[in-house]
């Protein structure tokens, strides 16, 4: 049964649209006005930069940024592993074929992309599927460890500066509490227990 992969007849703008990626602010959602304004990618053949983003787990359905789109735009080793993460999630029937598609030569890649996708050799589909498939490959590394991305400087979460702390007092301070046991005489002198509550208020309390 004939299944369908992600292509893109234009596929160097896959090249141009991951490259740029790393490059800028990580968007809300990565709308057609984001590549066109911020990527600087307009025209017929980018236009599917964005399914193609979707299909390989860059994007979620919504077109927001996925983890794996973070990751992407970490450090080399977190890119690579991001990047050969997403050629397993959009080429997977690729890869059930041959898990190790990846690395093989192109006349093969080739074989496989015509067997799954049912198209024939010399097609348009082929090749574009083809072209697709390397140009996300040429970002991947197979052999980076997979690691929890840090956000960039642009995306770090401020504090939050208007939560009220908790009772007591500032987060983090240290609040000690005392009991005082007092034996009063038996006298019916108001002036001594005026003269013992004002010796506390003086000393204790202050």
């Amino acid at each position: 049964m004939a299944e369908s992969i992600p292509y893109m007849t234009a596929y160097g703008n896959i090249t141009k649209a991951l490259e740029k990626i790393k490059a800028a602010q990580t968007p809300p959602r990565f709308t057609q006005d984001f590549l066109e304004t911020r990527l600087d990618m307009s025209g017929g053949g980018a236009r599917p930069v964005i399914p193609f983003l979707k299909r390989t787990g860059f994007l979620g359905s919504d077109g927001s940024p996925t983890e794996l789109y973070r990751r992407f735009r970490g450090t080399d080793a977190q890119s690579g592993a991001a990047a050969a993460e997403a050629l397993r999630i959009g080429y997977a029937p690729l890869y059930q074929v041959n898990e190790y598609v990846h690395e093989a030569k192109d006349s093969d890649l080739k074989k496989i992309i015509t067997q799954v996708t049912g198209s024939e050799d010399e097609s348009a589909v082929v090749k574009a599927a083809f072209g697709s498939f390397k140009a996300l490959r040429a970002f991947a590394n197979f052999d980076a460890p997979v690691t929890e991305a840090e956000p960039p400087p642009d995306e770090v979460i401020p504090a939050v500066r208007d939560a009220a702390p908790p009772p007591g007092g500032a987060v983090g301070s240290l609040r000690l509490g005392y009991t005082i046991n007092l034996n009063l005489p038996a006298t019916s002198d108001i002036a001594v227990f005026d003269a013992i509550f004002k010796s506390l208020r003086e000393h204790l309390l202050s």
